[in-house]
């Protein structure tokens, strides 16, 4: 996989990488939740609180309720729109400005230039924020720049259970837990159809893949937060293949024939995967491609949202495309 594709890729998909959940005593969103529970579980709205502890395990007390926080990674695009709010500035702005998100409203949010995991800490400060969410391991390294005017607090995601965990701390943090029990209801009946609709129609048993890339390819596995999604609802048979970021998910195009997935969905960052894919012997034999049944998705919900919102848009469109 080439240099700058992995930094792309990097970009959007290191926020499945996360820790171990941790016992209900704790006060980390990790540990608001458990990664097997029943997704249909009664929903309580949590009471307003000012401290949140982040998964390198450092406790945030904040002197008041946060107005205007700074989204540094879409999980917290995500939640904000979940419980009702909008960041004061991001640097998602594909994914807020969806017509599913905030759309025209979500394009007037202003945008923190940089890198990821180099933005522009000077125009973070101009947005004169309460809290800035960053991801760990990317953000932690702005932490001296950024807390010389507000706190930073780092999220991380392996699975969807912990994105209801960072739905449910945001919401104390905010003091808004009736909205938060609303959101994640919703969400947590979206997975029971989910799995319903997808063990009805046969899905549970057709071999699906979801892939990224542009003119290399990698494969979202299991160890990764949006291949464990798929794997709840679709045959999914693509586990990590260990090592560093570069081996655990470059399967050949040899080896995604063997699998032989029926249903295909890629992320395409800047060179469209299909386009560049379209002669390879090898790949117009997988069966999804000889089929049609490869689908191009947007990266910036795919790839960049990590949380119940996006969750639950992406199960509705793979459901519909795979049952098509």
């Amino acid at each position: 996989m080439s240099k700058h594709l992995i930094a792309l890729v990097a970009l959007a998909l290191v926020s499945a990488c996360g820790g171990q959940s941790k016992p209900q005593t704790d006060t980390s969103p990790q540990a608001a939740t458990t990664p097997q529970a029943d997704p249909a579980a009664q929903v309580t709205p949590v009471s307003a609180a000012l401290t949140v502890t982040d998964p390198h395990g450092r406790t945030i007390t904040l002197p008041r309720k946060p107005e205007r926080i700074v989204c540094l990674t879409g999980l917290c695009d995500d939640a904000l729109v979940e419980l009702g709010l909008k960041p004061v500035a991001t640097t998602t702005p594909k994914l807020l400005s969806r017509p599913d998100y905030l759309g025209a409203e979500g394009a007037k949010v202003p945008v923190i230039p940089g890198s990821f995991g180099g933005e522009d800490v000077s125009k973070i400060a101009e947005a004169r924020p309460d809290l800035v969410i960053g991801l760990a391991g990317v953000h932690d390294q702005l932490r001296t720049a950024v807390e010389k005017f507000a706190p930073l607090w780092v999220v991380e995601v392996k699975s969807y259970e912990h994105s209801i965990g960072y739905l449910r701390a945001l919401a104390r943090l905010t003091d808004r837990g009736r909205q938060q029990a609303a959101a994640e209801s919703r969400f947590r009946a979206k997975l029971a159809d989910g799995m319903a609709r997808a063990k009805a129609a046969g899905l549970d048993r057709k071999p699906v893949l979801a892939m990224y890339g542009g003119t290399s390819v990698g494969v979202n596995t299991t160890d990764d937060v949006l291949g464990h999604f798929m794997s709840r609802f679709f045959a999914y048979p693509w586990p990590s293949k260990g090592g560093g970021f570069e081996t655990a998910q470059a399967y050949s195009l040899e080896e995604i024939l063997a699998k032989a997935p029926e249903v295909i969905f890629v992320q395409s960052f800047g060179t469209s995967v299909s386009e560049h894919l379209k002669d390879n012997p090898v790949w117009r034999r997988v069966p999804a491609v000889a089929s049609g049944k490869v689908f191009e998705v947007q990266p910036e919900l795919w790839a960049s949202g990590r949380g119940t919102r996006a969750f639950g848009v992406i199960l509705d469109e793979a459901l519909a495309k795979a049952a098509g």
